[in-house]
């Protein structure tokens, strides 16, 4: 029996979704997902780490002896070492007369000597069970992504005051840890994203030492991790002077950024609010500029899945929390993004980053 009532409740979600999705077993291998049910995180790197679940059983996690576990865990525990092969353990726990749900990050390596074994009747996708659970944040989650997010605000703040004629783009991501860290958070959610001038035309650009020149664009893409959960925001700036078309580009995505946030509220698909901003950036002719989906969910991992995107049709509920980021990406000559995270509530949506849209000129 969980000693936690949290995690008790975690669990029970999952079983409920397993129900709904007719799977008798789950085998869970993600460590994110694992430390979310459980509360205990460790990285096994190449060793197999899995819990699995069975409907009206304790849960099993299956750890290498190498990590050291709480005694209060409170479910069961089975360890192995090196000299043992961890796919028997999982064999004798499942029921190989019924299908398995198998997790989206479960290594070939382990899988497919389960497959051909015929340690269950099928092999499925079983992770919407755990992610759907953990999709809906609940409260003490979301006041944690709230200050993850006024971090990031004030985070950004003092990237602007780092730039000046000559600077590179590497020595600002270096600095920027320190920064984070004295503001309160415990590193980066991700590698930062920072780009000058055509840099800011490819959306995962990574920082080298291009020096910042006079009528640059200037784009921050930056999260940082606050008590395990993350932030994750965008703005462009220029340094200088802005041309025209730039600044004619920068209000084509700041009013889709707006459209899309106008559009959340529960039970609107994630298709619609996808197509909110999409629609404004293809009306003003920059459609094809626009190359990646609106956004993603983001919580203890900074991408989880349920995108926000053409093709993901189902609504959205309250508790969830994803990123609204258009953009518009003129290879060879700049780039615009937006980004902000919002917070779907019972009756509408909370953004949760602060920080201006308004187009801004860095002296």
């Amino acid at each position: 029996m969980l000693v936690d009532t949290m995690h008790n409740t975690r669990f029970q979600k999952v079983f409920d979704n397993m129900e709904a999705l007719a799977l008798e077993q789950l085998l869970v291998t993600d460590p994110a997902s694992i430390g979310w049910l459980t509360g205990f995180s460790v990285d096994p790197g190449e060793r197999f780490m899995g819990l699995v679940l069975r409907l009206g059983q304790e849960p099993v996690l299956i750890i290498n002896d190498l990590f050291p576990t709480p005694e209060d865990l409170g479910i069961k525990l089975m360890g192995y070492r090196d000299t043992n092969d961890p796919v028997d353990i999982v064999q004798e726990l499942l029921d190989a007369q019924k299908p398995l749900g198998c997790d989206k990050n479960m290594a070939a390596r382990f899988l497919i000597p389960l497959q051909e074994r015929k340690a269950a009747s099928q092999f499925v996708l079983g992770s919407k069970a755990v992610d759907d659970a953990r999709s809906i944040k609940e409260p003490f989650e979301i006041e944690l992504m709230r200050k993850a997010s006024a971090i990031n605000d004030q985070a950004m703040e003092w990237l602007t005051t780092q730039v000046y004629e000559g600077v590179t783009e590497a020595e600002i991501a270096h600095n920027l840890l320190e920064e984070y860290k004295r503001l309160g958070a415990q590193g980066f959610s991700f590698a930062p994203i920072i780009s000058f001038g055509a840099h800011a035309a490819d959306p995962h650009h990574e920082p080298d030492n291009t020096q910042l020149q006079a009528g640059d664009v200037v784009l921050f893409d930056v999260g940082c991790l606050y008590n395990g959960y993350c932030s994750d925001m965008t703005r462009t700036f220029f340094f200088k002077s802005v041309t025209p078309e730039q600044q004619q580009v920068y209000e084509i995505v700041r009013k889709a950024n707006w459209a899309a946030a106008q559009k959340v509220a529960p039970g609107v698909l994630f298709s619609e609010i996808d197509a909110a901003a999409r629609s404004i950036i293809c009306d003003a002719g920059y459609g094809h500029e626009f190359n990646h989906r609106l956004g993603h969910q983001i919580g203890t991992n900074v991408h989880e899945p349920g995108d926000v995107s053409a093709i993901h049709h189902e609504p959205v509920q309250p508790g969830m929390i994803f990123s609204d980021e258009p953009g518009i990406y003129l290879a060879g000559n700049f780039g615009v993004r937006i980004e902000d995270l919002i917070l779907v509530t019972e009756n509408g949506c909370e953004v949760l980053n602060n920080y201006p849209r308004e187009l801004r000129v860095l002296e």
